[in-house]
């Protein structure tokens, strides 16, 4: 079916964006998406802004987002393909990204990138000793560094010795990324050292938000704030086609 243009106004639009983004975005508690533009722009082939706000959103390694929102203006777009329903980017289109994740969304991944490599040898005392990861778990801090906990069981002694360890991660001078600045040991270095590789790891795909992998979208850390108990990522966003439901 083919839409007239006068008839073709925000609510088909956003309609259009929504069913679309919807299947992309399938695992989320709420999804928001408007799209604002009027006749004569999208006869120019232009929409004004889209913007995305969704809450609870799982992605990759099942990170959970606690809200992501996203802002891209001056859309460029095919109005004729428009017309039949199909929104299709004529040239890529850039805005901002706000994503806030809590302590709780940190910790579900991270714990599991312990458990996928929970048995480890270490060397104490020139001796090759096993031990087990037993649990894991983080606070974000407001001075700005991440404080990870976790239980690990000595095969030797049979005992359970609790390590701590604060990291500060920064975004590094290139621009391109978020990087680990600090390591401090609080408790067990010896042993907190065998959480760093996994942790580590992760740590730095869940800051540079490569966990976030949509068709067509894409998100650059460009600065970050670590509150008690939340953390605050302000990314570049790039848009180069829109996905089709």
């Amino acid at each position: 079916m083919f839409f007239k243009l006068d008839d073709l106004g925000e609510k088909t639009i956003n309609k259009i964006a929504e069913v679309a983004l919807s299947t992309k975005l399938e695992k989320r508690d709420k999804l928001e998406v408007k799209v604002k533009t009027d006749p004569n722009l999208l006869a120019k082939g232009t929409l004004e802004s889209l913007v995305i706000d969704c809450q609870g959103l799982m992605v990759e390694n099942s990170l959970r987002m606690e809200s992501i929102n996203i802002t891209l203006n001056t859309i460029a777009v095919s109005p004729f393909k428009a017309l039949t329903g199909n929104i299709q980017l004529t040239q890529p289109s850039q805005g901002k990204a706000c994503v806030l994740l809590t302590e709780n969304d940190f910790s579900r991944v991270l714990e599991q990138a312990i458990w996928r490599k929970q048995q480890r040898e270490i060397v104490i005392d020139n001796q090759v000793i096993g031990v087990a990861l037993e649990q894991v778990s983080c606070r974000l801090l407001d001075t700005g560094k991440i404080l990870i906990k976790g239980s690990v069981k000595r095969e030797d002694i049979k005992d359970i010795q609790e390590v701590i360890l604060e990291i500060k991660p920064k975004i590094c001078q290139l621009g391109n990324g978020v990087i680990i600045d600090e390591i401090e040991y609080l408790e067990e270095a010896h042993l907190s050292s065998i959480l760093l590789e996994p942790i580590l790891e992760e740590a730095k795909s869940i800051l540079n938000l490569k966990n976030f992998k949509v068709d067509g979208f894409s998100l650059k850390v460009e600065e970050f704030n670590i509150q008690r108990g939340a953390l605050q990522l302000q990314a570049e966003a790039g848009m180069t086609h829109f996905p089709q439901s």
